[in-house]
């Protein structure tokens, strides 16, 4: 692959806001960065099915699904067996008998699957479509350096979105430990208990209410710390 490419494709991870947008961008950038790509697709196997991730504009979404529907086709094979699948001319192909008229009848002439290792995943295949017989011979080595890129692309990404999920378990796991803590120093002082006593009075509470312990903590505090009014007073 290209410097050029190279750094294209490292633009788009950073301007990414997400992993969704970041594989619209990779198929859309397929299309226009790999000779004789007409669309591009990202099929992975997910719980035991498979599915595509993204599309780039313009791809008939018929032309993944006949494969998974049928369980044959050139993304099936490259992202259950992790070989790349290539048919020159899909009028000459006789490996997927189901599948072929199909595409052909989207116009689709020519379909290189290049398998990728996504991390977390069984499998997973980036689909190169062409509308001319013989349109990615060529263009092969070009197609298999995308693939790779883009794969550490969505690596990265993935990696950056679990630390972001891990972050934000954490903040919400010291929140409720501080909004626990709260209530618990609430009930120690209100009935002179000690702690584990507070703590056990509250998860019966939340137990009887059904109620999320978090929750129940957060409406006591909330009510402690809100300002009485003023003109509830007595004698004022």
């Amino acid at each position: 692959m290209s410097s050029e490419t190279s750094d294209t494709l490292d633009q788009a991870m950073v301007r990414s806001s997400g992993l969704d947008t970041l594989l619209r961008d990779l198929t859309d950038r397929a299309v226009q960065e790999v000779p004789g790509v007409a669309a591009c697709s990202l099929t992975v196997r997910r719980a035991d099915r498979l599915l595509t991730l993204a599309g780039s504009d313009g791809l008939p979404s018929g032309l993944d699904l006949r494969q998974y529907e049928n369980d044959s086709g050139p993304c099936v094979d490259a992202a259950e067996t992790g070989a790349e699948q290539y048919a020159p001319d899909l009028a000459e192909e006789s490996r997927w008998p189901s599948y072929t008229p199909y595409a052909l009848s989207l116009g689709v002439r020519c379909l290189l699957a290049v398998p990728v290792a996504v991390e977390g995943e069984t499998g997973a295949a980036f689909n190169f479509y062409g509308v001319r017989a013989g349109a990615l011979d060529t263009a092969r080595d070009t197609a298999r350096a995308f693939a790779a890129r883009a794969g550490d692309a969505i690596n990265v990404s993935l990696a950056i979105e679990r630390r972001r999920q891990s972050a934000a378990d954490v903040r919400t796991a010291l929140l409720s430990r501080s909004v626990i803590d709260q209530a618990v120093g609430i009930l120690m002082a209100r009935e002179r208990i000690d702690a584990r006593q507070a703590m056990e009075r509250l998860r019966r509470v939340s137990q009887d209410r059904n109620v999320k312990l978090r929750d129940l903590c957060g409406q006591l505090v909330d009510r402690v710390s809100r300002p009485r009014d003023p003109s509830s007073r007595r004698g004022q």
